[in-house]
């Protein structure tokens, strides 16, 4: 597998892809569409609309992320807008359904044990989701903490991007500090 040097996160993500043909530029630029404090959980190469691209699945949100020579496309669906996954597999590739909020989304072509695992572990996302949480600010936009996001749990995660090497210790000290102001 080709090693990319993005970032750590998305770095462990591409190692476990059994192919990242079509989706190589996407990797690369995939920092680009995420939001601050986002990380990557998992990644899988698919076929949406009209792009062969890249699914990226943080710990906020699914993107399908395709960024062609002459077009671009970014596609999100929050957890807690996601109503249902569906998952049909062949021989070798198959097609992971994502329904929200009466809009379905069909992305085709997905290997099958990346697909098999990114339905379940979606899944396991949804059922965890809180029905009523605000979606994330867009990024560079700071916003109020998620209602049901407590203090200790921000200070966790901040604790997370720190170890995975995704924050400085200046720039961790510096939201630690914002988090506890925040009492």
């Amino acid at each position: 597998m080709v090693a990319f040097n993005v970032r750590p996160d998305i770095d462990a993500a591409a190692e476990k892809l059994s192919s990242s043909f079509g989706a190589k530029r996407e990797i690369q630029r995939l920092p680009e569409v995420l939001w601050e404090g986002e990380t990557v959980e998992m990644l899988a190469t698919g076929l949406y609309g009209k792009g062969n691209g890249l699914l990226a699945m943080t710990n906020q949100r699914l993107v399908f992320y395709f960024n062609g020579l002459m077009s671009q496309k970014v596609e999100d669906f929050p957890y807690n807008r996601i109503s249902s996954v569906q998952w049909a597999g062949g021989m070798l590739m198959g097609t992971l359904t994502v329904f929200t909020s009466g809009n379905k989304a069909e992305i085709k072509q997905v290997p099958k044990d990346q697909g098999k695992a990114l339905a379940d572990l979606l899944r396991q996302r949804i059922s965890q989701a809180p029905a009523t949480a605000a979606p994330p600010a867009a990024p560079g936009v700071a916003s109020a903490p998620a209602p049901g996001q407590d203090i200790a749990s921000r200070l966790a995660t901040l604790d997370q991007l720190r170890a995975q090497g995704l924050v400085s210790d200046e720039e961790y000290a510096q939201r630690r500090t914002q988090i506890l102001d925040s009492l």
